[in-house]
């Protein structure tokens, strides 16, 4: 087990996770705004929980995203900080991967579709097929409505759903045949592993080449666009 420390701010729920000497600790909080203030003092912390420096880290592993802008810059500027400081690599993790962790139990092969709740009525969605040992992403993250979703469930449908779309968009969402995991979260301790799959194939990198995935170019709707969002609301609530 390598020292490794692993955060994700990337949704409304901020995780912390550490591992070291065969343990693992692990701090859940509010993330948001929140985490800009807490999310350090909640690192060091686990730090000294495991009285550990900074510097007996092998890497520093963070939520790459997508998703929240603020707190996807929030994750990212504390890794290079921390790794930049301590000397030690950054290693970026898929969010909407650590999603699919998150949900997995066992060891047997499974096909997993992430759907995150990205606001202004869209969802960050992506799919990942675990082959017993590992992730590896069959439809890389996109920007969706519930509705261009749909469409492609309709072509394809999927066998199993995580991530917090299930419940926002319960009633748009056709997935009732699958298996789902509404509560599923980028949650940190579901990061460990996949960050130390991810070190063992030498894709860590350099502190200050380490970057957010937005997906998203925008951080608010037009009038036009937050009405049209309504309208589909409520032509699907109205539906048969």
């Amino acid at each position: 087990m390598l020292p490794l420390l692993a955060f994700d701010t990337s949704t409304d729920h901020m995780s912390v996770a550490l591992q070291a000497h065969g343990q693992v600790w692990v701090h859940e909080g509010a993330g948001g705004a929140q985490a800009s203030a807490t999310l350090i003092a909640s690192i060091l912390r686990l730090l000294a929980q495991a009285k550990l420096s900074l510097p007996d880290l092998t890497a520093i592993a963070f939520g790459r995203g997508p998703g929240a802008f603020t707190g996807l810059r929030t994750a990212c500027s504390v890794a290079q900080g921390l790794a930049f400081g301590a000397g030690v690599p950054v290693l970026p993790i898929d969010s909407l991967c650590s999603v699919a962790e998150d949900a997995r139990s066992g060891k047997q092969p499974q096909e997993t579709w992430v759907a995150v709740d990205a606001r202004m009525g869209e969802i960050y969605a992506a799919c990942y097929a675990f082959d017993g040992d590992e992730w590896r992403c069959l439809v890389p993250a996109a920007l969706l409505t519930p509705a261009s979703l749909n469409a492609r469930w309709r072509t394809a449908p999927p066998s199993a759903v995580a991530g917090s779309a299930l419940t926002v968009f319960a009633e748009q969402l056709d997935c009732a045949a699958a298996q789902r995991w509404p509560l599923a979260l980028p949650r940190a301790r579901a990061m460990l592993p996949l960050a130390q799959r991810l070190w063992h194939a030498g894709g860590s990198v350099d502190a200050a080449l380490a970057l957010p995935v937005y997906v998203r170019n925008k951080v608010a709707q037009t009038t036009l666009e937050r009405e049209q969002i309504r309208a589909e609301r409520d032509a699907s609530a109205l539906a048969p």
